[in-house]
C-alpha cells in the first residue's frame, strides 16, 4: 500500500486595492517564494481568477511543485469565510457577489478559504506578531477602507455569515459624509484615507491659512503626515480631527468588547504620533469607566503585505484538505 505523504506548503494570497500578492509558505511560516502584481489591471474578475492560478500554478511548479502544496488562504476586502464569497466590496473593481472561493478551487483542483482582509491581519498578528500570546484583541486595518476582527478567548469571532468586523461601515455621524458603500455618516468616510484628505480639504477651505498642502495636487495621508513632521499646522489639525473620531469609535467598540489591546495596522497606521497621540486622548475620554487606563493601543510592527500573505497562509491549513487529484 502507498504510503500517504504529508504536505508541507500552502499558497497564501492578498488581494489588495492596489496590490495581489501571493506566496508560497512552508509549515514553520516561512515564505520559500512570493510576487505580486497590480489588482486593478484587471477589471473583470474572470480575468483575475486566470492570471492569479497562471501565476501560482508557475511559482508553485518551480518550488517544489504542486504536489507539496496543501490548500490555499486568499484575504480580500469583503469576503465571507462562512460563504468563500466577496460581497460587493465597495473598493475592488468588481462589485456584486464573487464566488471566488469556488472559482479557484475549480480551476486549481485544491482546496481553498477566502476571507476577510481584517480576519486575514488577525490570524497574521496573532500567529507571527503583536497579538502573539494574546486571547482577547482587537485588529484595525487602516488604509483606503476602514476594517476590524477581534478575537475573544483566543478564537476570531466571524459572526452568522462571516461579515462580523465591518467597523468602517459603522455610522458616526447620521447625514455625514457619503461613503463607498453608499450610506451617509460611516467611520469608513472620516478615517480612511480618503476621509483624511476629505478633512484636509475641509480644513483648507475654513480659512486663508497658510499650509504646504495647498501646494499638492493629489493629496494622500503619507503626504499629510510628511508635512506634520515639517510643523504644518493644518496637517497637524487633519490628523487631531481625525483621531477625535477615531477615538471615540474605538472607545465604544472596546466598551462593548473588553480587549487587552487594539492593534492598528495598514498604511495610515504609519502616520505615528499624530494619528495615536489625539486617538489616545479621545479614546480615554470615551471609554467606559472601568477600562479607562487599561486597553493598549499598539501599532502593528510587521510589514503589512507579509503579515497579511502570512496570515492568508495560516487561514489555508484551516480549511479541510482537498484535492481533485488524490
Amino acid at each position: 500500500m502507498e504510503e500517504d505523504k504529508i504536505k508541507t506548503r500552502v499558497v497564501g494570497v492578498d488581494i489588495s486595492n492596489e496590490r495581489t500578492t501571493y506566496a508560497v509558505v512552508d509549515l514553520r511560516g516561512n515564505i520559500i517564494a512570493e510576487d505580486n502584481f497590480v489588482t486593478t489591471d484587471y477589471e473583470d474578475v474572470n480575468n483575475f481568477v486566470s492570471v492569479i492560478c497562471e501565476k501560482i500554478l508557475e511559482m508553485v511548479e518551480a518550488n517544489g511543485g504542486y504536489e507539496t502544496i496543501r490548500s490555499l488562504g486568499i484575504s480580500s476586502p469583503s469576503a465571507s469565510f462562512i460563504s468563500g464569497n466577496i460581497v460587493n466590496a465597495p473598493n475592488l473593481p468588481w462589485k456584486g457577489i464573487i464566488p471566488l472561493s469556488a472559482m479557484i478551487r475549480d480551476r486549481l483542483g485544491l482546496a481553498v478559504a477566502v476571507a476577510n482582509d481584517a480576519h486575514v491581519a488577525a490570524l497574521g498578528e496573532y500567529t507571527f506578531g503583536a497579538a502573539h500570546g494574546m486571547k482577547d484583541f482587537i485588529i484595525i486595518s487602516l488604509g483606503i477602507g476602514l476594517g476590524s476582527c477581534f478575537f475573544s478567548k483566543g478564537h476570531e469571532h466571524q459572526g452568522h455569515e462571516g461579515f462580523a468586523g465591518e467597523f468602517g461601515h459603522t455610522c458616526i455621524h447620521p447625514n455625514g459624509r457619503k461613503c463607498a458603500c453608499g450610506k451617509e455618516g460611516c467611520l469608513e468616510a472620516y478615517v480612511g484615507a480618503r476621509g483624511i484628505v476629505y478633512t484636509a480639504n475641509e480644513l483648507m477651505k475654513e480659512s486663508d491659512e497658510p499650509s504646504l498642502m495647498r501646494n499638492v495636487e493629489k493629496l494622500t495621508p503619507r503626504i499629510i503626515s510628511e508635512f506634520c513632521e515639517k510643523g504644518d499646522a493644518m496637517a497637524i489639525e487633519t490628523f487631531r480631527r481625525t483621531g477625535q473620531v477615531f477615538g471615540i469609535a474605538l472607545a465604544n467598540y472596546a466598551s462593548i468588547i473588553n480587549p487587552e489591546a487594539i492593534i492598528l495596522t495598514g498604511g495610515i497606521s504609519r502616520a505615528g504620533k499624530w494619528l495615536l497621540e489625539p486617538t489616545r486622548e479621545s479614546f480615554e475620554e470615551h471609554v467606559f469607566g472601568n477600562m479607562k487606563g487599561r486597553v493598549k493601543i499598539l501599532v502593528s510592527p510587521l510589514n503589512d503585505r507579509e503579515r497579511d500573505v502570512l496570515g492568508a497562509s495560516a487561514l489555508a491549513w484551516e480549511v479541510p484538505e482537498y484535492s481533485l487529484f488524490k
